[in-house]
Protein backbone atom coordinates (compact mmCIF):
# COMPACT_ATOMS: atom_id res chain seq x y z
CA UNK A 1 0.00 0.00 0.00
CA UNK A 2 1.24 3.50 -0.85
CA UNK A 3 2.85 5.32 2.09
CA UNK A 4 0.64 8.39 1.62
CA UNK A 5 -2.47 6.20 1.77
CA UNK A 6 -1.16 4.60 4.97
CA UNK A 7 -0.64 8.02 6.52
CA UNK A 8 -4.15 9.07 5.51
CA UNK A 9 -5.62 5.86 6.93
CA UNK A 10 -3.70 6.36 10.18
CA UNK A 11 -5.23 9.79 10.68
CA UNK A 12 -8.72 8.80 9.54
CA UNK A 13 -8.94 5.65 11.67
CA UNK A 14 -7.79 7.55 14.75
CA UNK A 15 -10.45 10.18 14.08
CA UNK A 16 -13.21 7.59 13.58
CA UNK A 17 -12.28 5.49 16.62
CA UNK A 18 -11.93 8.52 18.89
CA UNK A 19 -15.25 9.94 17.69
CA UNK A 20 -16.98 6.61 18.31
CA UNK A 21 -15.38 6.21 21.72
CA UNK A 22 -16.37 9.72 22.78
CA UNK A 23 -19.99 9.04 21.83
CA UNK A 24 -20.09 5.77 23.77
CA UNK A 25 -17.91 6.44 26.85
CA UNK A 26 -20.08 9.18 28.43
CA UNK A 27 -23.07 6.85 28.28
CA UNK A 28 -21.12 4.04 29.93
CA UNK A 29 -18.93 5.87 32.43
CA UNK A 30 -19.89 9.54 32.27
CA UNK A 31 -21.22 9.60 35.81
CA UNK A 32 -18.04 8.07 37.29
CA UNK A 33 -15.49 10.61 36.10
CA UNK A 34 -16.88 14.13 36.35
CA UNK A 35 -15.00 17.40 36.54
CA UNK A 36 -17.06 19.43 38.99
CA UNK A 37 -16.93 23.26 39.15
CA UNK A 38 -15.23 24.89 42.11
CA UNK A 39 -11.93 26.44 43.09
CA UNK A 40 -10.21 27.61 39.90
CA UNK A 41 -12.87 25.96 37.73
CA UNK A 42 -15.86 28.06 36.73
CA UNK A 43 -17.82 25.92 34.28
CA UNK A 44 -21.50 25.80 35.12
CA UNK A 45 -21.97 22.04 35.67
CA UNK A 46 -20.04 18.82 36.16
CA UNK A 47 -18.52 17.72 32.84
CA UNK A 48 -17.30 14.19 32.01
CA UNK A 49 -13.48 14.19 31.81
CA UNK A 50 -13.23 11.39 29.25
CA UNK A 51 -11.40 13.11 26.41
CA UNK A 52 -8.10 11.42 27.28
CA UNK A 53 -9.75 8.00 27.19
CA UNK A 54 -11.12 8.61 23.71
CA UNK A 55 -7.79 9.92 22.42
CA UNK A 56 -5.88 6.90 23.77
CA UNK A 57 -8.42 4.49 22.24
CA UNK A 58 -8.23 6.25 18.86
CA UNK A 59 -4.43 6.41 18.90
CA UNK A 60 -3.95 2.77 19.88
CA UNK A 61 -6.63 1.49 17.48
CA UNK A 62 -5.11 3.35 14.56
CA UNK A 63 -1.57 2.13 15.21
CA UNK A 64 -2.72 -1.47 15.75
CA UNK A 65 -4.70 -1.42 12.49
CA UNK A 66 -1.76 0.00 10.53
CA UNK A 67 0.47 -2.65 12.11
CA UNK A 68 -1.84 -5.40 10.83
CA UNK A 69 -2.01 -4.17 7.24
CA UNK A 70 1.63 -3.29 6.64
CA UNK A 71 5.18 -4.28 7.53
CA UNK A 72 6.94 -1.53 9.41
CA UNK A 73 10.61 -0.84 8.70
CA UNK A 74 13.08 -2.29 11.19
CA UNK A 75 12.86 -0.58 14.57
CA UNK A 76 9.53 1.17 13.95
CA UNK A 77 7.39 -1.25 15.95
CA UNK A 78 10.01 -1.32 18.71
CA UNK A 79 9.77 2.47 19.13
CA UNK A 80 5.97 2.51 18.96
CA UNK A 81 5.83 -0.01 21.82
CA UNK A 82 7.86 2.35 23.99
CA UNK A 83 5.52 5.25 23.22
CA UNK A 84 2.36 3.21 23.87
CA UNK A 85 3.64 1.65 27.12
CA UNK A 86 4.86 4.98 28.45
CA UNK A 87 1.71 6.73 27.28
CA UNK A 88 -0.45 4.17 29.08
CA UNK A 89 1.40 4.82 32.36
CA UNK A 90 0.90 8.58 31.96
CA UNK A 91 -2.75 8.08 31.07
CA UNK A 92 -3.35 5.94 34.17
CA UNK A 93 -1.54 8.52 36.30
CA UNK A 94 -3.84 11.23 34.97
CA UNK A 95 -6.88 9.02 35.47
CA UNK A 96 -5.96 8.49 39.13
CA UNK A 97 -5.43 12.22 39.46
CA UNK A 98 -8.91 12.84 37.98
CA UNK A 99 -10.51 10.35 40.35
CA UNK A 100 -8.85 11.98 43.37
CA UNK A 101 -9.99 15.51 42.52
CA UNK A 102 -10.04 18.11 43.95
CA UNK A 103 -6.91 17.08 45.90
CA UNK A 104 -5.39 14.98 43.14
CA UNK A 105 -2.29 12.81 43.39
CA UNK A 106 0.63 14.07 45.49
CA UNK A 107 3.59 15.51 43.61
CA UNK A 108 5.89 12.61 44.56
CA UNK A 109 3.45 10.07 43.10
CA UNK A 110 3.18 11.98 39.81
CA UNK A 111 6.95 12.33 39.47
CA UNK A 112 7.42 8.63 40.23
CA UNK A 113 4.97 7.58 37.52
CA UNK A 114 6.38 10.12 35.07
CA UNK A 115 9.84 8.70 35.75
CA UNK A 116 8.52 5.19 35.05
CA UNK A 117 7.03 6.34 31.74
CA UNK A 118 10.32 8.02 30.81
CA UNK A 119 12.17 4.79 31.60
CA UNK A 120 9.91 3.04 29.06
CA UNK A 121 11.07 5.48 26.40
CA UNK A 122 14.72 5.07 27.37
CA UNK A 123 14.39 1.27 27.38
CA UNK A 124 13.05 1.38 23.82
CA UNK A 125 15.78 3.74 22.64
CA UNK A 126 13.79 6.98 22.59
CA UNK A 127 16.21 9.37 24.22
CA UNK A 128 17.98 12.68 23.63
CA UNK A 129 20.74 11.89 21.14
CA UNK A 130 22.76 15.10 21.34
CA UNK A 131 24.89 13.64 24.12
CA UNK A 132 26.39 10.19 23.78
CA UNK A 133 26.97 9.81 27.53
CA UNK A 134 23.93 8.27 29.29
CA UNK A 135 24.85 10.28 32.39
CA UNK A 136 23.78 13.37 30.45
CA UNK A 137 21.27 11.96 27.98
CA UNK A 138 19.05 10.11 30.49
CA UNK A 139 18.58 12.94 33.05
CA UNK A 140 17.94 15.44 30.25
CA UNK A 141 15.42 13.06 28.70
CA UNK A 142 13.64 12.86 32.05
CA UNK A 143 13.58 16.66 32.42
CA UNK A 144 12.31 17.07 28.85
CA UNK A 145 9.51 14.51 29.19
CA UNK A 146 8.39 15.62 32.66
CA UNK A 147 8.59 19.30 31.73
CA UNK A 148 6.50 18.94 28.57
CA UNK A 149 4.00 16.57 30.19
CA UNK A 150 3.29 19.16 32.87
CA UNK A 151 3.42 22.06 30.39
CA UNK A 152 0.53 20.63 28.39
CA UNK A 153 -1.31 19.80 31.59
CA UNK A 154 -1.04 23.46 32.66
CA UNK A 155 -2.36 24.57 29.25
CA UNK A 156 -5.62 22.71 29.82
CA UNK A 157 -7.39 25.72 31.34
CA UNK A 158 -9.63 26.84 28.47
CA UNK A 159 -11.61 24.81 25.96
CA UNK A 160 -9.45 23.77 23.02
CA UNK A 161 -6.24 25.44 24.19
CA UNK A 162 -4.21 22.34 25.08
CA UNK A 163 -5.56 20.27 22.19
CA UNK A 164 -4.92 22.89 19.48
CA UNK A 165 -1.34 23.32 20.67
CA UNK A 166 -0.87 19.55 20.43
CA UNK A 167 -2.36 19.53 16.92
CA UNK A 168 0.01 22.23 15.70
CA UNK A 169 2.99 20.41 17.24
CA UNK A 170 2.03 17.12 15.58
CA UNK A 171 1.83 18.83 12.19
CA UNK A 172 5.22 20.44 12.74
CA UNK A 173 6.76 17.13 13.74
CA UNK A 174 5.24 15.36 10.74
CA UNK A 175 6.57 17.92 8.27
CA UNK A 176 10.06 17.66 9.74
CA UNK A 177 10.00 13.86 10.03
CA UNK A 178 8.56 13.07 6.56
CA UNK A 179 11.90 13.15 4.69
CA UNK A 180 13.69 11.20 7.43
CA UNK A 181 13.90 7.54 8.32
CA UNK A 182 12.10 8.05 11.64
CA UNK A 183 8.89 6.74 10.14
CA UNK A 184 7.26 5.84 13.46
CA UNK A 185 7.07 9.56 14.28
CA UNK A 186 4.93 10.12 11.17
CA UNK A 187 2.50 7.33 12.05
CA UNK A 188 2.20 8.24 15.73
CA UNK A 189 1.97 11.99 15.06
CA UNK A 190 -0.74 11.58 12.42
CA UNK A 191 -2.68 9.17 14.65
CA UNK A 192 -2.48 11.72 17.47
CA UNK A 193 -3.56 14.47 15.08
CA UNK A 194 -6.64 12.52 14.01
CA UNK A 195 -7.57 11.66 17.60
CA UNK A 196 -7.10 15.25 18.79
CA UNK A 197 -9.13 16.58 15.89
CA UNK A 198 -11.98 14.23 16.81
CA UNK A 199 -11.99 15.46 20.40
CA UNK A 200 -12.28 19.19 19.63
CA UNK A 201 -16.01 19.22 18.65
CA UNK A 202 -16.86 17.53 21.96
CA UNK A 203 -14.75 20.02 23.88
CA UNK A 204 -16.55 22.97 22.25
CA UNK A 205 -20.00 21.38 22.37
CA UNK A 206 -22.67 22.65 24.75
CA UNK A 207 -24.90 19.60 24.89
CA UNK A 208 -22.28 16.85 24.57
CA UNK A 209 -19.37 18.66 26.20
CA UNK A 210 -16.33 16.68 27.33
CA UNK A 211 -13.07 17.70 28.99
CA UNK A 212 -9.63 16.21 28.38
CA UNK A 213 -9.10 15.63 32.08
CA UNK A 214 -5.61 15.29 33.52
CA UNK A 215 -5.46 11.89 31.79
CA UNK A 216 -5.81 13.58 28.41
CA UNK A 217 -3.66 16.68 28.89
CA UNK A 218 -0.79 14.70 30.46
CA UNK A 219 -1.05 12.09 27.70
CA UNK A 220 -0.83 14.75 24.98
CA UNK A 221 2.21 16.32 26.62
CA UNK A 222 3.97 12.98 27.04
CA UNK A 223 3.31 11.88 23.47
CA UNK A 224 4.53 15.18 22.00
CA UNK A 225 7.65 15.00 24.20
CA UNK A 226 8.34 11.43 23.04
CA UNK A 227 7.80 12.25 19.36
CA UNK A 228 10.14 15.25 19.63
CA UNK A 229 12.86 12.80 20.69
CA UNK A 230 12.26 10.55 17.70
CA UNK A 231 13.12 12.80 14.79
CA UNK A 232 16.47 13.43 13.11
CA UNK A 233 16.88 17.21 13.12
CA UNK A 234 20.55 17.60 12.30
CA UNK A 235 20.79 16.04 8.85
CA UNK A 236 21.23 19.45 7.20
CA UNK A 237 22.24 21.64 10.14
CA UNK A 238 24.39 20.83 13.17
CA UNK A 239 22.08 23.04 15.25
CA UNK A 240 18.91 21.31 14.08
CA UNK A 241 18.61 19.49 17.41
CA UNK A 242 17.31 22.79 18.85
CA UNK A 243 14.18 22.62 16.65
CA UNK A 244 11.97 20.97 19.34
CA UNK A 245 12.37 24.09 21.49
CA UNK A 246 10.46 25.96 18.77
CA UNK A 247 8.00 23.14 17.99
CA UNK A 248 6.72 23.23 21.57
CA UNK A 249 7.70 26.86 22.15
CA UNK A 250 4.27 28.02 23.33
CA UNK A 251 3.75 25.29 26.00
CA UNK A 252 7.32 25.84 27.22
CA UNK A 253 6.82 29.62 27.33
CA UNK A 254 3.52 29.19 29.18
CA UNK A 255 4.93 26.93 31.90
CA UNK A 256 7.89 29.31 32.27
CA UNK A 257 5.55 32.29 32.64
CA UNK A 258 3.30 30.53 35.16
CA UNK A 259 6.29 29.35 37.23
CA UNK A 260 7.82 32.85 37.28
CA UNK A 261 4.49 34.44 38.16
CA UNK A 262 4.01 32.10 41.09
CA UNK A 263 7.56 32.50 42.38
CA UNK A 264 7.38 36.31 42.16
CA UNK A 265 4.22 36.18 44.27
CA UNK A 266 5.87 33.78 46.73
CA UNK A 267 3.48 30.99 45.76
CA UNK A 268 4.24 27.29 45.49
CA UNK A 269 5.01 26.73 41.76
CA UNK A 270 3.63 23.18 42.04
CA UNK A 271 0.25 24.31 43.35
CA UNK A 272 -2.56 25.41 41.05
CA UNK A 273 -3.22 29.14 40.78
CA UNK A 274 -4.88 31.50 38.27
CA UNK A 275 -1.60 32.96 37.01
CA UNK A 276 -1.94 31.66 33.47
CA UNK A 277 -1.37 33.88 30.46
CA UNK A 278 -4.63 32.79 28.81
CA UNK A 279 -6.66 33.54 31.96
CA UNK A 280 -5.09 37.00 32.25
CA UNK A 281 -6.04 37.71 28.64
CA UNK A 282 -9.56 36.51 29.38
CA UNK A 283 -9.85 38.92 32.31
CA UNK A 284 -8.54 41.67 30.03
CA UNK A 285 -11.62 41.13 27.86
CA UNK A 286 -10.34 38.76 25.20
CA UNK A 287 -12.99 36.24 24.02
CA UNK A 288 -12.04 32.57 23.88
CA UNK A 289 -11.95 32.55 20.08
CA UNK A 290 -9.40 35.39 20.03
CA UNK A 291 -7.22 33.72 22.65
CA UNK A 292 -7.23 30.44 20.71
CA UNK A 293 -6.45 32.14 17.39
CA UNK A 294 -3.56 34.05 18.97
CA UNK A 295 -2.06 30.95 20.59
CA UNK A 296 -2.48 28.92 17.39
CA UNK A 297 -0.88 31.65 15.26
CA UNK A 298 2.07 31.93 17.64
CA UNK A 299 2.46 28.14 17.64
CA UNK A 300 2.45 28.06 13.82
CA UNK A 301 5.13 30.77 13.72
CA UNK A 302 7.23 28.84 16.26
CA UNK A 303 6.86 25.63 14.23
CA UNK A 304 7.91 27.45 11.06
CA UNK A 305 10.99 28.66 12.93
CA UNK A 306 11.61 25.09 14.11
CA UNK A 307 11.54 23.83 10.54
CA UNK A 308 13.93 26.62 9.52
CA UNK A 309 16.38 25.67 12.28
CA UNK A 310 16.80 22.20 10.75
CA UNK A 311 18.22 23.67 7.52
CA UNK A 312 19.66 27.06 8.52
CA UNK A 313 23.22 28.06 9.34
CA UNK A 314 24.32 28.57 12.96
CA UNK A 315 24.18 32.36 12.46
CA UNK A 316 20.55 32.31 11.34
CA UNK A 317 19.68 29.89 14.15
CA UNK A 318 21.28 32.23 16.68
CA UNK A 319 19.33 35.18 15.27
CA UNK A 320 16.08 33.22 15.50
CA UNK A 321 16.71 32.40 19.15
CA UNK A 322 17.70 35.98 19.95
CA UNK A 323 14.58 37.40 18.27
CA UNK A 324 12.38 34.81 19.96
CA UNK A 325 13.87 35.62 23.36
CA UNK A 326 13.26 39.35 22.92
CA UNK A 327 9.68 38.80 21.73
CA UNK A 328 8.79 36.46 24.59
CA UNK A 329 10.37 38.77 27.19
CA UNK A 330 8.22 41.59 25.84
CA UNK A 331 5.12 39.40 25.95
CA UNK A 332 5.94 38.33 29.53
CA UNK A 333 6.30 41.98 30.55
CA UNK A 334 2.87 42.83 29.09
CA UNK A 335 1.24 39.78 30.69
CA UNK A 336 2.72 40.52 34.12
CA UNK A 337 1.03 43.92 34.00
CA UNK A 338 -2.40 42.42 33.39
CA UNK A 339 -4.79 41.71 36.23
CA UNK A 340 -4.60 38.26 37.80
CA UNK A 341 -8.00 36.54 37.67
CA UNK A 342 -9.52 35.82 41.06
CA UNK A 343 -6.24 36.62 42.82
CA UNK A 344 -6.00 35.25 46.35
Amino acid sequence: MDTFVLYLCTCLIAWLCTTGALWILPRLAGSYLLDAPGGLKHHGRAIPALGGSGILIGLASSLVFIRLVTHFPTGTLHSLRGILWGGTIIFLMGMLDDFKKPQGLPIWAKLTLQAAATLCLIHYGIVIRVFTSPWLAYPLTFLWVVGLTNAFNLLDILDGLCTTQALVATLGLTLIALPSEWIYVNFAALALFGAGLAFLPFNFSTRHKLFLGDSGSNLLGFLIAALCLGTGYSDSSHWGFLAPLFIVGIPLADITFVTLARLLQHKNPFKGSPDHAALRLQVAGWPLSRILRTFILMALICNAAGSAVTICSPVVTGLLFAMSGIIFLRIFYILFRLEIPHAR
